[in-house]
């Protein structure tokens, strides 16, 4: 009876140590975030391959107009003579964390709505949908905590 007490302790013990070690060692599932009263999925993480293959074609295509760091036209919130407004900086100064993944990917596959003061044009014609995912992964990579959590809910958010 003795050895069966020493055995329990002992098989409990050890299972203490294993829970012990997989708080510390083992991520555990996040918990969804809310925000504005509402539940969102856990901030996913950014793809570095994503990242990386988006870095030159943010260079390429985009850098000319919104800036190398992302910093856009230092006028950025003042209309042109002809009533457009110069392109926005990507960073967090910007908007871009304002707008969803979709709003973003059609913004940049069929150009800005010149109704609302954009001269953004299209690159669907060069672009394939997964480099214009690429580029945002990029951009997103330069944004804040904050900024990269609300433009998730914008984009997870029921409409």
């Amino acid at each position: 009876m003795k050895n069966k007490k020493i055995w329990l302790m002992i098989l409990l013990l050890g299972l203490g140590v294993a829970v012990f070690i997989n708080s510390i060692f083992v991520k555990q599932d996040a918990q969804p975030v809310i925000i504005n009263q509402t539940a969102v999925p856990p901030l996913p993480t950014l793809d570095p391959e994503k990242e990386s293959r988006g870095e030159p074609l943010y260079a390429q295509y985009c850098a000319s107009c919104h800036g190398v760091g992302l910093e856009g036209s230092p006028t950025w919130k003042e209309l042109l003579s002809d009533g457009s407004l110069p392109p926005p900086p990507h960073d967090s100064t910007g908007h871009t964390w304002h707008h969803s993944d979709e709003l973003l990917i059609r913004i940049i596959l069929n150009g800005g709505d010149i109704s609302r003061n954009s001269k953004m044009p299209e690159f669907k014609n060069v672009l394939t949908e997964d480099d214009t995912i690429a580029i945002l992964e990029f951009i997103k990579s330069k944004w804040g905590r904050e900024e990269r959590e609300f433009q998730w809910w914008i984009s997870v958010r029921p409409e």
